[in-house]
């Protein structure tokens, strides 16, 4: 499965979240960046299997990015397994091999 990380102490606002987005998934200058564009891209646009980790997301980020979010938990549910959500205060540790 391809893992996706968006790291929130890079992304300030939605806007760069939608950049960030486009580039890591190689969209055209089509991709709307917007809720709507994100969730037809999501459900039906880009290559699934997919693990998608937003990391240094604290409380207040969280309540910025809300709507983003919401939309990954309910595409998550939605796409049963073909998308996995992760969320992380902080960069998670990787066990040492």
């Amino acid at each position: 499965m391809k893992k996706i990380v968006f790291d929130f102490n890079h992304i300030p606002d939605l806007a760069a979240f939608y950049a960030d987005f486009a580039r890591q998934f190689a969209l055209g200058s089509q991709f709307g960046a917007n809720l709507d564009a994100l969730w037809d891209e999501v459900t039906g646009g880009i290559a699934l299997p997919v693990e998608i980790d937003f990391i240094n997301l604290n409380a207040g980020r969280k309540r910025r990015f809300g709507s983003l979010v919401l939309l990954f938990e309910e595409a998550e549910e939605e796409l049963e397994g073909a998308l996995r959500f992760n969320l992380f205060d902080k960069s998670p540790v990787k066990p040492k091999s």
